[in-house]
């Protein structure tokens, strides 16, 4: 908000409040009024506002992005609203391909940068008869399965989310139409939903995700009639695909702001429909487990502020850590498997009942499966083994969990922990000693002797 203080425009005037929190006629600020310069708009996104535009198309930037220019936020994504329909588009631009089922969209592809391009939404709250030739279909939670139910700017306004979402940037005469007073929920800090939040939530139960994640981002306060109806509509997230609350985990903890969204999150019951297998762990806080999450996103959070690689294998081996142990320990008991094979298949059953939940990709799975082997063969490592794991292509990940789980051990394990944390620390700084330790170890196996005398040789014949 201080960039936003900097950078002053006119403020809008009060109204009285319309239905929906959608104005009777949008507020135009002229170019000289708001802080956006298209200098601040990506390159692509620019050329495909001016195509649609000099093609007699309405051309807008929408949502996030103007709402972040406004803020003084670099936008990571530049969507685009249009009055053209996804086929429209495709045939201005070679490089497009039209994706989605629920709702299709247009992206134009630029190298590694995607503009996503879509058509104005129309409403689908129709006749019998109306809803019978449509392509909005809802469930009988009131979610909606597809909504390819095309309209005006106007109507696309009301389809919005949040206020502070509804702003358009028209590429024409570089003015922002305010449909909701976004602006002025934008100066005071405050997240608000168009129209009732209940109807909203069950339209999209995602929304209550994307509440959280703007409150932590923008330090925003979600307004009482957003955030008191989720605690009892949380458990709506159970009908979302799991590989939309793949994307939806990636979109909150590893972008910097993990501890607060996972704070937030467990807060109003949200963190529990995405991990249910990690329920009877979040009951007390001072608790072991508990720490050990909140020291996981924390520790990721530094390191995406200090720039540095972070990989969701690894946020998946910590936040899975407890639920594997339990099923380790009970697979010992009861089949005496050794800890190997037991591992192996405590991963598989955990990895698989979270996977109900979030589609956790095979890319993603098989690193995780390793950090926690690696956890086991850094406690019995000896010798040339030690050598062998130091260029692990997982040690570094393995490495940093062994030193979370010092931290946040419970006291009978703690210690023990510490030292096997020390060692590998003292490892990597003082390569002589692991050359010394690989030297005398006895993990070498021991060499197949050779048949005793050798082969015999046939004797020369004489003449």
């Amino acid at each position: 908000m201080k960039a936003l203080a900097k950078r002053a425009f006119k403020r809008p005037t009060e109204h009285p409040q319309l239905p929906q929190n959608i104005l009777a006629k949008p507020k135009v600020i002229p170019r000289d009024k708001h802080p956006i310069s298209r200098k601040d708009i990506s390159p692509p996104a620019l050329k495909v506002l001016y195509r649609l535009h000099h093609a007699g198309y309405q051309a807008y930037l929408v949502g996030g992005c103007v709402r972040d220019l406004i803020l003084g936020l670099q936008p990571k994504d530049f969507d685009i609203a249009t009055n053209a329909t996804p086929e429209q588009v495709r045939k201005l631009f070679r490089n497009c391909r039209i994706i989605g089922r629920r709702f299709r969209l247009a992206h134009v592809v630029f190298g590694r940068e995607i503009i996503e391009v879509a058509t104005f939404r129309g409403h689908h709250d129709l006749t019998d008869d109306e809803r019978a030739n449509s392509k909005a279909v809802q469930n009988d939670k009131g979610m909606l399965l597809r909504d390819n139910v095309y309209g005006t700017i106007e109507e696309d306004a009301q389809r919005r989310d949040f206020t502070i979402n509804a702003l358009y940037y028209n590429i024409a005469d570089f003015s922002i139409l305010d449909f909701a007073d976004g602006l002025r929920d934008i100066e005071a800090g405050t997240i608000r939903m168009i129209g009732d939040s209940v109807t909203r939530y069950r339209e999209d139960p995602v929304r209550m995700l994307r509440a959280v994640r703007f409150a932590t981002k923008l330090n925003m306060r979600m307004d009482e009639s957003v955030a008191d109806p989720i605690r009892e509509l949380a458990p709506l997230l159970q009908n979302i695909p799991p590989a939309r609350l793949f994307e939806e985990f990636l979109k909150l903890f590893t972008a910097g702001k993990g501890l607060a969204n996972f704070d937030m999150l467990v807060e109003y019951q949200l963190f529990q429909q995405f991990f249910p297998i990690l329920k009877s762990y979040l009951k007390t806080p001072d608790d072991a487990p508990y720490q050990m999450l909140r020291q996981t996103f924390s520790d990721t959070d530094e390191r995406v502020r200090n720039e540095l690689h972070i990989t969701p294998a690894y946020l998946f081996a910590a936040l899975l850590w407890w639920p594997l142990q339990a099923r380790l320990e009970q697979l010992t008991v009861e089949s005496g498997l050794p800890v190997s094979d037991a591992l192996n298949v405590a991963a598989a059953d955990v990895l698989g009942r979270q996977q109900q939940t979030i589609a956790i990709p095979k890319r993603l799975t098989i690193p995780t499966r390793e950090i926690w082997q690696l956890q086991y063969r850094m406690e019995r490592a000896k010798g040339k083994r030690i050598q062998t794991l130091l260029v692990h292509p997982r040690f570094r990940a393995a490495y940093d969990f062994l030193v979370l789980r010092a931290q946040t051990a419970l006291p009978s394990e703690q210690r023990e922990l510490q030292q096997r944390a020390q060692f590998w620390t003292r490892l990597q700084s003082e390569p002589a000693q692991v050359e010394a330790l690989a030297a005398s170890g006895p993990s070498q196996s021991p060499k197949k002797r050779g048949r005793r005398g050798g082969r015999r040789r046939r004797p020369k014949a004489t003449s």
